[in-house]
């Protein structure tokens, strides 16, 4: 069944090239996330540890929502590896595990990328009269944007 709502099939089409981009660096900074919870070593273990799962788990949970918004414009949602590597923006993990404070400067440049991922989509947005997938997005800016402070903050060296 043909999709009629509103949006037109070119932007519709844009809207989710750019929602399969941010897709595919959602994903990937979950991964990395998760590796980084498993791997991470030092001094700051627990904490760490503990920090990583509740920010791998809200990633997790932000992907469904995104993907969905994707299948709503009518369009197939990007679901492999190999379609995620050829869409994101960030690199993926190092095959060896780096030092603490290396993970924590990692994502938080992971978290700095998708959220410009994120913002590059408002222009088109805008103009497509597209207030779900803008509400979605400034959701995700929010929650991007947050995490990427509290990590920079670890980093912080001049206390």
């Amino acid at each position: 069944m043909k999709v009629h709502i509103g949006i037109s099939e070119e932007n519709r089409q844009d809207i989710a090239k750019g929602l399969s981009r941010f897709l595919a660096d959602t994903y990937t900074l979950y991964m990395t996330t998760h590796n980084f919870h498993w791997n991470v070593t030092g001094p700051m273990f627990n904490s760490l540890h503990t920090m990583f799962e509740e920010q791998y788990t809200e990633l997790w949970n932000a992907i469904d929502p995104i993907a969905e918004r994707i299948r709503s414009l009518g369009f197939t949602a990007p679901g492999s590896y190999a379609q995620f590597s050829e869409l994101t923006t960030l690199p993926d993990a190092p095959k060896e595990p780096p030092k603490a404070m290396e993970m924590v400067r990692i994502l938080a440049d992971g978290h700095e990328s998708t959220a410009r991922t994120a913002r590059n989509l408002f222009t088109l947005l805008n103009e497509a009269g597209d207030e779900p997938t803008a509400d979605l997005l400034t959701q995700r800016l929010a929650a991007h944007e947050q995490t990427a402070w509290m990590l920079r903050s670890l980093l912080d060296d001049k206390q």
